[in-house]
């Protein structure tokens, strides 16, 4: 998304998704909990689309998601801890619409973020809201995203929003190097003090309310993490100048090419592929040619590391396998 900070999910920075998701539903009418919805023979107050499991694993598109509903939670768990790396550390991704209709902006549905590394105590990201506050934003009414920052919802389908430890990282309990644990929460975008959300400035958060449907309330798709902690402690590491390797993102079990213009008096070639747990899958010697190409194995769609060593030094890429 041109101009904006979004994240696509097939972005190669992402090294993995969340392993579990407990959500707590909440009402689809915070500020009438008798209303009700009626869908697929069943009928509640509360948010009932979707499962768990489809905040797990990679987004699955605008309608593989769990809704939260007003100010409804969702904890997610991680295979390794999140460290706080050079910018963005995770993103995490809505099922939002750009609207069709003037003024182009989006329908978005927004959310707090907290973080933690015990699972107790939690740190919320410094989220603000200029959206005006003067009207109500109706139920698919539309929100300019510049005027939002830090809420998860920001960005439509498929684009995340990212979120940098850095700007919490003078919290007290909690290790921005060692998060374990993602809490989001529903915004309920009523304007009504008795019912609304207010942001890090104590300003009235406005967005769609209210949304009395099973799907209503912050709609979560995926969590991608671009800094785990205790990996493989592997880093993109450019020391052959010139170096390609094509294509990238590659096909499992397809021709891989390593080109070099400038191999010297290098003769042997060793080339490593690890996955990001750290295990060595495959490797390959080969002889000095300035392009050689090698078959990769069969292997799971994720990213993965070749290690590049000659005489001359090594170089360490990053490697995203479909």
């Amino acid at each position: 998304m041109s101009g904006s900070t979004a994240i696509y999910k097939d972005d190669i920075s992402i090294l993995g998704w969340a392993k579990s998701c407990s959500v707590n539903r909440g009402f689809i009418n915070k500020s009438d909990t008798t209303v009700k919805f009626s869908q697929d023979g069943v009928t509640s107050n509360h948010a009932f689309f979707g499962t768990e499991q489809f905040a797990v694993g990679a987004p699955g598109g605008a309608l593989d998601c769990i809704s939260l509903g007003d100010r409804g939670t969702a904890t997610l768990a991680f295979d390794f801890p999140i460290r706080n790396g050079l910018g963005a550390d995770f993103a995490i991704f809505e099922n939002g619409i750009k609207m069709q209709e003037a003024p182009y902006h989006y329908f978005l549905e927004l959310a707090f973020v907290e973080v933690s590394t015990n699972g107790k105590r939690f740190v919320r990201f410094p989220a603000v809201s200029n959206t005006p506050v003067a009207t109500q934003i109706a139920s698919f009414g539309q929100i300019d995203p510049v005027q939002i920052h830090n809420f998860a919802g920001k960005y439509v389908a498929n684009y995340g929003t990212p979120f940098d430890l850095e700007d919490i990282k003078d919290s007290l309990g909690i290790n921005i190097d060692s998060i374990n644990y993602i809490r989001l929460i529903d915004v309920v975008g009523s304007i009504d003090p008795k019912f609304a959300s207010v942001d890090s400035k104590g300003q009235i958060v406005n967005d769609p309310f209210p949304t009395e449907f099973w799907s209503g309330g912050f709609d979560l798709d995926a969590i991608g993490v671009m800094h785990f902690n205790g990996i493989t402690g592997f880093k993109e590491d450019k020391m052959l100048t010139g170096l390609r390797v094509y294509p990238n993102p590659a096909i499992s079990g397809s021709e891989l090419t390593i080109q070099y213009p400038d191999w010297g008096d290098t003769q042997l070639v060793t080339i490593g592929l690890w996955s990001v747990m750290g295990i060595k899958t495959y490797e390959w010697h080969l002889n000095y040619a300035e392009t050689s190409k090698l078959i990769l194995p069969e292997l799971e769609r994720g990213l993965y590391f070749l290690k590049i060593q000659t005489s001359e030094g090594q170089e360490i890429v990053k490697l995203k396998v479909e």
